[in-house]
């Protein structure tokens, strides 16, 4: 058995005293061991700090040539950490390459954002103002890099990307990163770590990593520090209302909890192209990652009278899914990450059977292909029916974070249909299938305010349609309420968190000097 080590200060660092038990969830068997206990987190934030003065000195075009070396190292050991998300991860192999890849994927995105930012230290932000009667005071706003550290605090779901997508901006922005993926299943962070550590990717303290609890490090954090966490919307209160970050104003950025939604508009008619986009997105949502994904979909609206059809569709899709060992070629969907994942995510089936009806699956009965797996946190697909909701439903309260959805119907109307949808009280995403095109529009403008990102499905755009699922570098990420309040990627939106927006003012020439490029 494996023990994981921290990266820190500039050196690989093993914990002492208890350790957390790192498994594979196909069947329970153990795989390592994590600690942090001992480490002076003070000191390695410190240093993460000290490794700004460096980085900050590197123009954003230099600083992009170290984002695609890391994209290139991760890429080049893509096979081996697909191993790993599969054994800690309980991923099937294309699961863990949508997180693997998304990883590559999102450095090589920033690093080309950094090509086109160029030879600069300092972006200036809008157009400058004439502030006096003559042309010489001026004012101008401009975006420098603060001088902290970022503190990202990320999910079980994603140790890759969620890593990766991160640390993209962050370093982008000048600001060293100190990483704490969920220990549950930090094998695969932990070697991307090692990985770019052993190809000299990025300078020392420039990317630092747990393994393990956080301990003291949020007690250190100061003002020109920043804090990222993605996770449930309890942790991130507790965290916005950590001692030093309150007195300190330390910037928090939550993505959390997220009740998204499909819309089905009532145009779309059975075995028509759109009908089939939609069952299939709704399908892969539930499935991809057995429905761990902080994007799913989880509430399904279909005109009243078509839930009948919609369920039978989607039932037959579900009925195609082979649950088990993700290391069979066979298998579509793997178990849920831990034994805790698994409780909550049963628990929350039952929560939701009080307000609607199981009409695919079960959240106890399931048989896995593969050997051991009896040990393993399997369950099938489970699709429920709510034939009359009401807005006080779980369905619109609770998020179950699994293989998991609920289908409701609505009058039809554009205008009930958003009333449900903005039931969820705030999402990362939620879609519209439609070729109404005043149906979709008066549905995205009501949902709009309540959501990071909105996605529309139709006929024409079939065949380049990007699952809603699927977090893009180029457009924000995060969302309103009960997602968290956050906002991240954005392409150069996302440098925002990271950087201090100052105001100038003074003689325009002096001005021009100090934004001059380099």
């Amino acid at each position: 058995m494996t023990d994981i080590e921290s990266h820190l200060e500039g050196r690989w660092i093993l914990g002492k005293g208890k350790k957390a038990t790192l498994v594979n969830p196909s069947t329970g068997e153990p795989l390592a061991e994590a600690s942090t206990e001992g480490i002076d987190m003070k000191a390695a934030l410190e240093f993460a700090r000290a490794a700004g003065t460096d980085l900050r000195e590197k123009t954003f075009a230099q600083r992009g040539e170290m984002l695609r070396a890391m994209s290139r190292a991760i890429h080049a050991h893509r096979d081996e950490l697909i191993g790993l998300a599969i054994a800690n991860g309980g991923n099937t192999r294309s699961d863990a390459k949508f997180d693997i890849d998304g990883a590559s994927g999102t450095l090589a995105a920033y690093a080309d954002l950094a090509a086109e930012l160029g030879d600069v230290r300092v972006i200036t932000d809008g157009v400058g103002v004439q502030l006096g009667r003559g042309a010489r005071l001026f004012g101008q706003h401009a975006w420098v890099s603060r001088h902290g550290a970022a503190v990202h605090v990320n999910a079980f779901n994603f140790p890759a990307w969620g890593l990766a997508e991160k640390a993209a901006v962050a370093l982008l922005a000048g600001v060293p990163v100190v990483t704490k993926p969920a220990t549950s299943t930090a094998l695969v962070s932990h070697r991307i770590v090692r990985v770019l550590v052993d190809a000299e990717a990025c300078p020392p303290g420039v990317l630092s990593f747990i393994a393990g609890g956080t301990g003291d490090l949020l007690e250190h954090l100061r003002g020109q520090d920043v804090l990222a966490f993605t996770g449930s919307s309890d942790t991130g209160a507790l965290l916005r209302g950590g001692p030093s970050v309150i007195a300190h104003s330390v910037r928090v950025n939550v993505e959390a909890d997220s009740l998204n939604a499909a819309v089905l508009g009532p145009d779309v008619d059975d075995g028509s192209d759109l009908m089939n986009l939609f069952i299939g997105d709704v399908a892969r949502d539930m499935t991809q990652k057995a429905g761990q994904k902080c994007t799913a979909i989880r509430r399904v609206y279909v005109p009243r009278g078509k839930e009948d059809l919609v369920v039978q569709k989607l039932s037959e899709r579900l009925a195609a899914v082979k649950v088990g060992d993700p290391a069979r070629d066979e298998v579509t969907m793997g178990p849920l990450a831990t034994a805790k994942q698994l409780e909550d995510v049963r628990q929350g089936v039952s929560r939701l059977e009080k307000c609607a009806k199981i009409v695919f699956g079960s959240r106890t009965d399931v048989t896995p292909l593969g050997e051991g797996t009896d040990k393993g946190f399997f369950m099938s697909p489970v699709l429920l029916l709510s034939a009359t909701p009401d807005r006080t439903d779980a369905v619109h309260t609770h998020e179950v974070f699994g293989p998991v959805a609920t289908v409701i119907p609505y009058d039809g109307s554009a205008a009930r249909a958003a009333s449900w949808v903005c039931a969820g009280a705030g999402g990362l995403v939620s879609s519209v299938y439609s070729d109404d095109k005043a149906f979709v529009k008066s549905l995205v403008l009501a949902i709009a305010p309540f959501h990071g990102r909105v996605t529309i499905g139709s006929s024409k755009m079939i065949g380049q349609a990007i699952p809603p699922g699927t977090v893009l570098p180029q457009l924000v990420h995060g969302g309103p309420g009960r997602a968290g309040g956050g906002e991240e990627l954005g392409g150069r939106r996302g440098l925002a968190f990271y950087m201090q927006r100052v105001a100038l003012q003074g003689d325009r020439a002096v001005l021009e000097a100090v934004l001059k490029r380099e």
